[in-house]
């Protein structure tokens, strides 16, 4: 599987590190902070706990997947559909990659299937076959996306694909994360990020570009 960089910042520390490969609201730096420190992201329903290891990631780098982002469900933060990932599908993903910890990556994985962070994840399994369900729910299944300098490119998503998922539109405090996301990583401006979210299923027939557009554009 093919992914495509542009770095933004040298390394810092050591240790066991993975990349977290974010392509929903995690996009957007704020939001993935109050996975890492704790705390309510703006629009959301709930709070997180954080990490146990709440120091910022040591590199950031934009990234380019094959596939496809879809939402699908309803996300108990944000009321609306959550963004995942279909590998298998046409078409392109903006990510953004975080050099995490093993154990700040596992807290973050915790804390999107709504448990409580404090044991690490065995990655043997996803790092020999690229993927491991650890379970039959949201966000339980691994994928390994490729590697950066010596660092496995990690991410997680539904054990479904965008085929088989029961779509639904996602919240617009939802979409102005992501929107957030790609105007930091990828420097996407309002109506390329609307056509882009307003396009991807799940979306698509519930909000229009010109509707997404006016969500995430600066006021005035």
């Amino acid at each position: 599987m093919g992914c495509d960089f542009a770095d933004s910042g040298g390394p810092r520390g050591g240790g066991a590190l993975v990349w977290y490969v974010a392509y929903g609201s995690n996009l957007h730096a704020a939001r993935l902070a109050r996975y890492l420190r704790g705390g309510r992201p703006a629009g959301a329903a709930r709070a997180y706990p954080g990490c146990r290891d709440r120091r910022p990631p040591r590199r950031t780098v934009a990234a380019v997947l094959p596939g496809t982002v879809y939402f699908a469900g309803r996300s108990p933060a944000w009321g609306g559909g959550s963004a995942f990932y279909d590998p298998a599908a046409s078409g392109e993903v903006p990510c953004r990659a975080y050099l995490l910890t093993l154990g700040q990556f596992s807290d973050i994985a915790a804390q999107e299937i709504l448990r409580s962070p404090g044991a690490d994840l065995d990655l043997t399994r996803v790092l020999a076959d690229g993927r491991a369900e650890l379970g039959p729910g949201r966000y339980e299944t691994l994928l390994r996306v490729g590697e950066r300098d010596g660092h496995p490119l990690l991410t997680f998503t539904a054990p479904w694909g965008v085929a088989g998922a029961e779509l639904a539109a996602p919240s617009a405090p939802y979409l102005r994360h992501l929107a957030a996301g790609l105007a930091e990583s990828h420097g996407w401006g309002p109506w390329r990020t609307a056509g882009y979210l307003a396009t991807r299923p799940g979306a698509a027939g519930h909000w229009t570009p010109g509707a997404v557009a006016a969500l995430v554009a600066p006021a005035g």
